[in-house]
């Protein structure tokens, strides 16, 4: 069994109404239901909203082509880390501060980047699968998308460095830079509808 990620746009304020002790429960039981649009819950890519009034305060984004793993969002990290020092300074750090917040490790070897917002989750004891955890609040959803911003107009610049770098082998996660930008992109996506609705955004390993 791998690593899995399943990423959420969730009402913050809905969720500072939810005891603290009982919203890891509640976002986890909530993340997946039978009212699913095609019924399974088997969505290829795209937006999932549920239609039950009861769980209005919250959507799922599956990422095309990721079957919910959590692998390609590593693989684009690694690939960042392998192209960065080729991109243009401004693109750079806006890309270091939108990767860092999400799913980049971070510039310093000796310091892992958190992505948590401290105090949504007291307790992670009644984590079903350990694994990848973001959770960003409004705020922090706010600056990210800011980053993305700033990073998306020179994105196409880091193509053939990126190629040179980090590409791998057709077929394997993130082989190529397309692979890289709609990664990427989808994670823009995610950021843009959050901070529309001014909501927060988290990532569990169900």
């Amino acid at each position: 069994m791998g690593v899995d990620i399943t990423v959420l746009v969730v009402d913050w304020v809905h969720l500072s109404e939810i005891a603290p002790d009982e919203r890891l429960r509640v976002v986890q039981e909530s993340a997946y239901a039978d009212d699913d649009p095609d019924g399974d819950g088997d969505v290829v890519d795209g937006w999932v909203w549920p239609t039950g009034a009861e769980r209005s305060w919250l959507g799922r984004y599956e990422f095309r082509g990721t079957l919910g793993s959590y692998k390609p969002h590593f693989r684009a990290a690694d690939g960042w880390e392998k192209v960065r020092g080729a991109a243009g300074g401004e693109v750079r750090a806006a890309l270091d501060e939108f990767l860092e917040g999400l799913i980049w490790w971070g510039p310093r070897p000796d310091v892992d980047a958190e992505q948590v917002d401290a105090g949504v989750f007291p307790s992670l004891d009644g984590l079903w699968r350990q694994g990848p955890l973001i959770v960003r609040g409004p705020e922090t959803v706010a600056r990210l998308r800011r980053s993305w911003q700033a990073a998306a107009p020179g994105l196409e610049g880091l193509r053939i460095p990126y190629g040179e770098l980090a590409g791998r082998e057709p077929g394997q996660w993130i082989a190529g830079f397309d692979e890289f930008a709609e990664l990427l992109g989808g994670w823009a996506e995610v950021l843009g509808e959050a901070d529309r609705r001014g909501w927060g955004v988290i990532g569990l390993p169900i």
